[in-house]
């Protein structure tokens, strides 16, 4: 009977973690975005979070937690219970930049999160105001070598992803374009408008209209391919900078610990969420490039390789906040 007893206890045992992960969810799950409501990260997070219910059988609520660069809310879900309940829709400061850019981040983006998936990315920009006589990425430079320190750019702010692309462009174009640090994009685009800067490295989505409108002159992407939203415009790597590559990458992550079983269903969510027609279409209205691979792995292995790669240009450009 003891012995009966004993192998009852034990097959028990092994089916309750079977159990478990057949029924989770079985309450809402958090995303969590580490910026404010209205933003593109925003808006993404939440058209992914209104079709998942039918996934996942539970509904999944955005909560903002905004701050620091996308710290506050990447410490929260870092620290949260590794049960997938609580997840991260993060971007490459959070999960890339910042570990080097603040002096204290308060968690680290390879070993703190177990990655679910990586959405895609926002391939950047180099736009410049119509007053700088230079028609393509390689007129530029050659007017930037010739008329030393008179081009600037604008960026969101000291360490901003916008900073960061034009320390990297200086680098590898061999030039010194100074750069104007402003509190936020919406006042770095305006100074651009108006010529008080030359150019900036912004998202597509952003400067998509002013492009059209004639209002900013599209020199380059930012990224190694084309964008789909102007897929006539050449890459700056194509026009004479090697290797220059710089885009905001989204990616979605649950605490590191969080058991693999739930992060394969959570992964499988959100891959069926991706290839849904009206998905992709509000996305591809928002700029946004889907990732290759969706696999978790793949993801682990893109954060560490931008980790790595960030803070070799952050350390480049002497910036550091607290």
């Amino acid at each position: 009977m003891r012995i009966l007893a004993t192998l009852l206890s034990a097959a028990l045992l092994a089916i309750a973690p079977m159990a478990q992960a057949e029924t989770f969810p079985d309450k809402p799950v958090m995303l969590v975005v580490p910026f404010p409501p209205g933003g593109p990260t925003d808006a993404m997070a939440r058209t992914l979070a209104a079709e998942m219910k039918d996934k996942l059988g539970q509904p999944v609520i955005v909560e903002n937690r905004a701050g620091a660069g996308g710290n506050i809310g990447a410490e929260y879900v870092a620290r949260a219970a590794a049960d997938g309940q609580t997840l991260l829709f993060g971007t490459s400061g959070p999960l890339a930049i910042n570990v080097s850019l603040y002096r204290k981040s308060g968690y680290d983006p390879v070993k703190s999160f177990a990655p679910v998936i990586q959405v895609g990315h926002l391939p950047n920009i180099l736009v410049v105001n119509p007053n700088v006589p230079a028609q393509n990425v390689k007129e530029l430079i050659a007017y930037a070598k010739a008329n030393p320190a008179k081009l600037s750019y604008a960026s969101s702010g000291n360490g901003a992803s916008s900073h960061l692309a034009g320390v990297l462009f200086n680098e590898k174009a061999g030039t010194d374009i100074q750069h104007i640090p402003y509190k936020g994009t919406g006042p770095a685009l305006n100074d651009l408008l108006g010529g008080q800067v030359s150019m900036s490295f912004t998202d597509v989505l952003t400067a998509l209209p002013y492009v059209k409108a004639g209002k900013l002159r599209a020199l380059g992407i930012a990224t190694a391919q084309r964008s789909q939203a102007l897929p006539d415009l050449p890459t700056i790597a194509e026009q004479g900078v090697p290797g220059y590559d710089v885009s905001v990458f989204f990616g979605i992550v649950a605490p590191a610990g969080t058991p693999a079983e739930r992060v394969a269903k959570l992964n499988k969510a959100f891959v069926e969420v991706l290839a849904s027609p009206k998905v992709k279409e509000l996305f591809a209205t928002q700029g946004l490039e889907s990732a290759p691979d969706h696999a978790p792995a793949q993801l682990a292995k893109f954060i560490a390789a931008q980790k790595t790669a960030w803070a070799a240009v952050v350390k480049q450009s002497g910036a550091q906040l607290d």
